[in-house]
């Protein structure tokens, strides 16, 4: 192992490797950013080289837009984003001007952000996340770039820290390459803000073929906690119910995951509220399956965190001590454990194949006690998202195993979409969901859990998000499980079809009920005297509106923390209404809103951070009263 800069480490990349360099990056965090850029500056003036480079979740600042919103976030990002350096090659993938011996081979893209790259959407590789190295590593892989922490109670070791999710399950298999004769370089870069994550995730210095001299100091990139809205937070509460007590948890990213961690952090520490609400949502319906499979008290046992992602709630219900079931690699620990048997305070309390967060969660990691930190097993993907290898152990620790994974639409028949538009588009990827559906169909005990909001509303038009059909599928429906909206929850399992469209009509929002009712009986899959009962047919945002109002406390706006200031998160409030009420296009609309605004008076804080406080000209003037009209519409809407 050599340390170099980061420009001789490019010349060392480009004299050691053959014309066509394959580079593999990991995924979202870990990517050496100072170092990818360099070398793409310089493949693109060398038309005699090719440069492919494989990866997933290419980070980059929120587009800024214009009007509205670009005031409101200009200020925001260069807060939050500061010096974070930004990918050279996300640039050009975006306007989809890659120089011609350049590619970008991606399996999972940065949600909805590269809808219009034809570039992106043809070089996108629908791969599950846990065959994403077998395929990399076919396509000829010779160099590995990434991000790695170090110790100084660890001198001779690095750790992979937020990415030894493929690195780990791609060592192997270069190491048979290397001794067939093959060239394969792994480089290291050490990020001062890296949390170090010790056990499975370290590797020997001596490991790595190249390392750069000097530690990254630049901010690590971040994903700031968005507000979680009533029928968010409605939904986490119906999945907060499911989870067991001494079972296993994975959950995603997003506000959706965040609710269910604040409905499990109330579960555990305010059990009257949290039972008072769910008497007065009427679980009786669902009330077997609850008694069954899940549980309303506080947990005893305790959880085991299992996830792909390490997520902020994860470690969010780690701190409270509702994630403290610890697990072994041996065999029959784990078996003395689950019999009882005194648990070892050396036991792994989560397993998780990558992180990524906002900064605070980042420096909660850094601060914890490096034992504690052990206790956060970061390791191989292979090893989270599939049960193959070391089976015997894993349904041992997996059991009553919960996945609990988002979609933004169901079939009526029960299939699930969350990657992909009916156009061909990918939003994001399939990831590793499609992996823990089969787990929960394949470990005794487990639910694959499927949460899904079942509206939306977008330019002043509701639709349903439980439709008939939809051109495309990430779950087929012969893989369904559970399915939770903020009405209820759907147990699919094993029903037929006409009992699954029964059941996800119960959890439909009633404006699109009789509807997608006649386009099943029209279809033949639902009997023509079928008559919904009665309990679903009130499935409306005012009456969970006024469920919320009455339970406020179990309603955070941020449960998890918040990097916007008291008038960003009016002013985002605002904003949302805005888009969620309007369309742009529509001056009539717009011009009766900006008329119905109140006074400036009544948000001077508000209008000086968007620098609407003195408008100038008739367009910051409608900007004004527009933004008056959003902030009036949804004061009150969180109390905290």
């Amino acid at each position: 192992m050599h340390r170099y800069s980061i420009e001789n480490a490019v010349e060392q990349v480009l004299a050691q490797l053959p014309a066509h360099i394959h580079m593999g990056l990991p995924l979202g965090l870990g990517k050496p950013n100072r170092f990818v850029n360099a070398l793409y500056a310089r493949v693109r003036e060398l038309p005699e080289r090719r440069l492919t480079i494989y990866t997933a979740l290419t980070l980059g600042r929120p587009d800024l837009g214009d009007g509205l919103q670009r005031r409101f976030l200009e200020p925001f990002v260069e807060r939050v984003f500061a010096d974070y350096q930004e990918l050279d090659y996300l640039t050009d993938l975006r306007a989809s001007r890659l120089p011609a011996n350049i590619r970008v081979e991606q399996f999972f893209l940065q949600p909805g952000s590269l809808l219009h790259s034809p570039q992106a959407q043809q070089d996108y590789v629908s791969s599950n996340y846990s065959h994403a190295a077998r395929d990399i590593n076919a396509k000829g892989l010779n160099l590995i770039a990434q991000l790695v922490a170090e110790d100084d109670t660890r001198p001779d070791h690095l750790s992979l820290s937020c990415n030894p999710d493929i690195t780990l399950d791609l060592l192997p298999m270069i190491a048979r390459r290397r001794a067939a004769g093959e060239t394969i370089l792994l480089l290291g870069q050490v990020h001062a803000e890296l949390p170090y994550m010790p056990g499975t995730a370290e590797l020997a210095r001596d490991d790595f073929d190249l390392l750069i001299d000097a530690p990254e100091q630049c901010r690590l990139f971040s994903t700031p906690n968005m507000p979680v809205s009533t029928q968010d937070h409605l939904i986490g509460v119906h999945a907060s119910t499911l989870v067991r007590d001494g079972g296993t948890l994975q959950i995603g990213i997003g506000a959706m995951g965040d609710a269910l961690t604040a409905a499990l952090l109330a579960r555990q520490a305010d059990t009257p509220g949290y039972q008072a609400l769910l008497g007065e949502l009427d679980l009786s319906p669902w009330q077997g399956l609850i008694e069954r499979e899940g549980g309303v008290m506080p947990f005893v046992h305790g959880l085991y965190g299992c996830s792909e992602m390490f997520v902020n709630g994860l470690l969010a219900l780690l701190e409270a001590g509702i994630v403290r079931r610890p697990v072994y690699a041996d065999e029959t620990r784990q078996q003395a454990a689950n019999a009882g048997a005194a648990a070892d305070s050396d036991g792994v309390l989560v397993h998780g194949g990558f992180f990524l967060g906002p900064r605070a969660f980042y420096q909660r990691l850094r601060e914890l006690p490096m034992e504690r930190r052990a206790r956060i097993a970061m390791g191989a993907i292979s090893f989270i998202n599939e049960l193959y290898g070391q089976e015997a152990l894993k349904r041992l620790q997996r059991r009553d195993a919960r996945f609990i994974n988002t979609v933004f639409t169901m079939t009526l028949m029960g299939a699930g979409v969350a990657d992909q538009l009916e156009d061909g588009r990918v939003l994001s990827g399939v990831g590793g969901q499609y992996n823990f559906v089969v787990q929960g169909h394949a470990l005794e005990g487990a639910r694959s859990i499927l949460l899904l909001r079942s509206w939306r509303e977008a330019g002043g038009e509701v639709n349903s998000n439980i439709v008939w059909e939809y051109g495309h599928c990430t779950i087929p429906r012969h893989l369904r499980d559970v399915v939770i909206t903020e009405y209820g929850i759907a147990d699919l399992r094993g029903q037929t079809d006409a009992e699954v469209i029964a059941r996800l009509l119960a959890i439909s929002d009633s404006r699109f009920q009789p509807q997608l009712q006649a386009q099943a009986q029209k279809a033949g899959k639902l009997a023509e005297d079928f008559v919904l009962d009665a309990r679903f047919t009130d499935n409306t945002p005012q009456r969970l509106e006024a469920l919320r109002a009455r339970h406020g406390r179990l309603f955070p706006e941020y449960p998890l923390g918040c990097d916007f200031t008291a008038e960003e998160r009016d002013l985002l409030r605002a904003l949302n209404w805005l888009k969620s009420k309007f369309k742009l296009s529509e001056a009539l609309e717009l011009g009766k809103a900006a008329l119905d605004a109140p006074a400036p008076e009544a948000y001077p804080a508000q209008l000086a951070r968007m620098g609407l406080e003195k408008p100038e000209g008739l367009k910051e003037e409608v900007y004004q009263r527009l933004l008056l009209a959003g902030l009036q519409a949804t004061a009150g809407s969180f109390s905290g």
